[in-house]
């Protein structure tokens, strides 16, 4: 907060105001359905690249610069993933994925996007719902994209693969794209999904039981009916199985 002094000083600095670029937040949106990752991919519904896909996202709402700067720009990404997906808050995991501001990465002015990714669960996954300024929502196959996204989008998705495929390595980020309870070899097919490769099943199981050891995942009610036989389902510690 400005102090009393600065008051000439912000005075002057408003007759001297800079051209500012706008800012935008992206979202990469991955799910796993069917032993797969998907990306929700959107059909732009205005100019420019009308009918192309893109990934979700906005502008960042801003008001008067000096007195009323408007929200976040985490709100903001909180209230486009909301918006984009018909989720509500809390349901999907989001971070912060990296700043993209080359010169003419927007064909309509400066514009700096914050770009962020999101895992939402296969279960909740059919639930989403284009928001009111898209054409179309769509879960895609990363195997099967479209042929070039909007904007710098592909650049965005590849930064966002990258991150999520180091990342499951050493942070539980798997645990947000299985449902509330899950097997084990759900829970491999993830872990299979998203770093492109097979898992030894017998391997996996052991690193399972560290998890298991270490109160990472926790036994759940009941069993999930598979074609070879019934199987125990598991929980993540930090979230509570459904009742």
């Amino acid at each position: 907060m400005a102090k009393p002094e600065d008051a000439e000083f912000l005075a002057e600095y408003r007759r001297k105001a800079r051209p500012a670029p706008a800012v935008t937040v992206d979202l990469v949106i991955f799910t796993v359905r069917d032993a797969d990752l998907k990306l929700l991919l959107i059909e732009r519904k205005g100019m420019p690249y009308r009918g192309a896909w893109a990934l979700p996202g906005g502008f960042v709402r801003v008001g008067d610069a000096y007195s009323d700067q408007g929200e976040d720009v985490e709100a903001a990404a909180h209230r486009e993933l909301s918006e984009e997906t018909g989720l509500p808050r809390g349901t999907t995991y989001l971070e912060q994925l990296y700043t993209f501001g080359r010169a003419g990465r927007d064909p309509r002015m400066r514009v700096i996007t914050v770009a962020w990714y999101a895992l939402i669960r296969p279960d909740l996954a059919p639930l989403v719902t284009a928001g009111g300024d898209a054409a179309d929502a769509r879960w895609f196959s990363l195997t099967a994209l479209p042929e070039a996204l909007a904007f710098d989008h592909d650049e965005i998705l590849t930064k966002a693969v990258e991150r999520i495929r180091g990342k499951i390595d050493y942070a539980p980020i798997a645990f947000d794209l299985v449902p509330e309870t899950f097997t084990i070899a759900e829970l491999r097919a993830v872990y299979e999904a998203i770093k492109g490769e097979e898992y030894d099943p017998g391997n996996f199981r052991r690193r399972f039981k560290r998890m298991v050891t270490d109160g990472v995942v926790v036994q759940a009610p009941g069993k999930r009916h598979t074609a070879r036989r019934p199987a125990a389902v598991y929980a993540f510690a930090g979230r509570s199985p459904a009742p």
